[in-house]
């Protein structure tokens, strides 16, 4: 499910790669909830085998470890890539420094890390694609992305096959994040897009050459309405056991910083095109059954208000800031008939009532009493009318009081 890791991690920038020995790894910055400023000072690895279970291996890399970087640097967006046996990891900071690590493993840790020469200080985000002959490849740069053959030693660049405008934001609105990947002899260059006034879309281009021309395709995901501060988006393609995926993140905490690594299936058309898809909270998983207990916090899309805030327990989150016509979206549902719904919610004065809609079709409504705090949570249920398929579930909230926060959500359940 979405966010694919324990809501403790907060890893926005996801670069996932299927490393020799099986496993996927995800490789991103790390931001820390509560701040007010991107990214942090560290780097973590995450593995899985099956894009459901995620193990953290913890820090891999820190902005203390790197001789060049001033005290107090960030790090931000990596990209790890396996070649002859040897795990590099490549990195940036503020300052727009760039460099390269190097490990034994996947997880780390990454040592002796050097600056990449004429990269280091002239861009962000970088990111490394190894074509099917063996050459590697080295992107980086924000509004305008350069691109150049890497050497032998992969940590400097042959120069004499940059291309220092491989796309930009006049022509393709690229903004920064870019990510290379190649099917079927086409070479995919995913990025954060702002064509829709924010950098909320990862878009693609699509080239015959990994130092292009490109030709822009179009938008693979929009993170909007993720949260009503969401501002920027990036993350990659990948190919897990013959299925292909986007990693991305979203926003949270009614902040632009709380980011969180999500995943959703992609299709490509016999013309090799992507359609844009939406954002789930089932993920890389089956549609969710309509059975059982659910938290609030698995909302992909939030609308006229809410938010996600932690749960004071230090473990979840609840959905806070309900006004009358928010609403909140679950995407997707299997629906067997399910017979009654109950939901677990606080409202310290108002009250008011959860529609419960299956796509289009309204099959109940729950009326929610004022509980007298905000912790006080009560459960209040409601009888459905039957419905089957596999549906989007919205939540969407009324109440008399059309200004002030009604309630707060944490949780809802379906029974038989």
């Amino acid at each position: 499910m979405n966010p694919i890791l324990p809501l403790t991690h907060f890893v926005p920038d996801g670069e996932a790669r299927l490393m020799p020995d099986g496993r996927m790894y995800l490789y991103g910055s790390y931001d820390i909830s509560g701040e007010t400023t991107y990214c942090s000072d560290v780097l973590h690895v995450f593995s899985t085998d099956d894009l459901l279970h995620w193990t953290d291996h913890g820090i891999c890399l820190q902005s203390s470890d790197i001789p060049w970087a001033k005290e107090g640097s960030l790090m931000y967006a990596p990209d790890c890539i396996c070649k002859e046996g040897k795990y590099y990891l490549y990195f940036c900071m503020t300052n727009s420094y760039e460099g390269v690590a190097v490990s034994d493993t996947p997880c780390g840790p990454f040592t002796n890390p050097v600056p990449i020469p004429y990269a280091d200080g002239s861009g962000i985000d970088p990111s490394v694609f190894i074509d099917d002959d063996g050459s590697a490849y080295y992107y980086w740069g924000q509004f305008q992305l350069s691109g150049a053959r890497l050497n032998p030693d992969m940590m400097s660049l042959d120069l004499s096959s940059l291309n220092a405008c491989l796309i930009d934001e006049k022509r393709h609105g690229f903004h920064e994040g870019a990510s290379m990947r190649k099917r079927n002899g086409l070479y995919y260059l995913v990025y954060t897009d702002t064509a829709r006034g924010r950098a909320t879309c990862m878009s693609y281009a699509v080239s015959c050459s990994p130092l292009g021309p490109f030709q822009k395709g179009g938008v693979i995901i929009d993170n909007i309405y993720c949260d009503p501060q969401t501002w920027n988006n990036h993350g990659c393609i990948a190919e897990f056991q013959g299925q292909w995926y986007v990693f991305y993140h979203r926003s949270s905490q009614n902040s632009k910083f709380n980011r969180r690594m999500c995943i959703e299936k992609i299709y490509f058309d016999e013309n090799g095109r992507i359609p844009e898809v939406p954002m789930t909270s089932q993920g890389a998983s089956n549609p969710l059954k309509a059975k059982g207990t659910y938290p609030a916090s698995l909302a992909c899309q939030i609308r006229n208000g809410p938010y996600l805030c932690p749960d004071g327990n230090g473990s979840g989150e609840i959905l806070t800031h309900i006004c009358n016509g928010s609403w909140a979206a679950y995407r997707y549902f299997s629906f067997e008939t399910p017979h009654s719904f109950t939901i677990t919610a606080a409202a310290c004065i108002n009250g008011g009532s959860v529609e419960i809609w299956a796509d289009d079709e309204l099959i109940g409504s729950c009326l929610v009493q004022p509980t007298g705090r905000w912790d006080a949570w009560q459960s209040f249920s409601c009888n459905l009318i039957p419905v089957t398929g596999v549906k989007t579930l919205y939540l969407t909230f009324r109440g008399n009081d059309l200004d002030r926060r009604l309630m707060e959500i944490k949780e809802f359940a379906f029974r038989a």
